[in-house]
């Protein structure tokens, strides 16, 4: 029963520890806005979560569809995913490619979709205790 209940949950879990971990690069690179040559991170959260969702995060290949899309890996990976260079719009002097209203977008979306996952989650743990209690 328990197995069929961490299987009901596994998808939003995963999600929200994606999300967390997601929350923590797109930080990273606020936080580094003024260092010279810091390169901003990200990962392609879709791929990440189908890959972590499959067992197969690690084998993952990166589908760019617009020229403004991830590039590179920085040979670090998120739960099996690679973190790739995000694609300066607006190359800095100091080789900085931090934009910060792409950030704070970026940072915004991702918590608003986290929080979103937790309501989702606690519903369904919701579900799940009013079946059992009948």
């Amino acid at each position: 029963m328990s197995s069929r209940i961490d299987q009901m949950l596994q998808f939003q879990q995963t999600a929200l520890n994606l999300r967390a971990a997601r929350q923590e690069l797109i930080a990273s690179n606020i936080a580094n806005a003024d260092t010279p040559n810091y390169k901003a991170k990200d990962i392609d959260f879709a791929s990440a979560l189908q890959g972590a969702l499959s067992g197969s995060g690690e084998k993952l290949q990166v589908a760019v569809t617009s020229p403004l899309h991830l590039a590179g890996t920085t040979g670090e990976s998120v739960m099996g995913a690679p973190v790739l260079y995000r694609k300066p719009l607006q190359p800095s002097a100091d080789g900085n490619t931090v934009d910060m209203d792409v950030e704070r977008a970026q940072f915004a979306d991702n918590a608003l979709r986290y929080e979103a996952s937790v309501k989702f989650i606690s519903d369904d743990v919701k579900d799940v205790l009013s079946a059992l209690q009948g």
